[in-house]
């Protein structure tokens, strides 16, 4: 599956909220995700952007996929699949 190109920091961050993430703090353009759900603290930064650059979205992704010990494929899927 393609990653979306029209996504933006704020949907991101509540598609996120699927997985335990809750917005810790917003400096300037950018959000702080914290999630507890595995047990240890796991922080994600997301930009609060009209729109994410891909290579962004990738890194962001392949770190919560890492973190909640699933394929990143199934978790594109699970998000922005039908």
């Amino acid at each position: 599956m393609r990653l979306p190109r029209d996504l933006d920091g704020r949907k991101l961050a509540s598609f996120l909220h699927r997985y335990g993430y809750q917005i810790a703090r917003q400096t300037g353009s950018h959000i702080r995700l914290t999630s507890s759900a595995r047990g240890a603290e796991h922080n994600v930064t997301v930009p609060a952007h009209k729109e994410i650059r891909v290579g962004t979205l990738h890194a962001i992704l392949k770190d919560v996929s890492a973190y909640l010990e699933i394929d990143q494929a199934q978790l594109l899927d699970e998000l922005f699949g039908g």
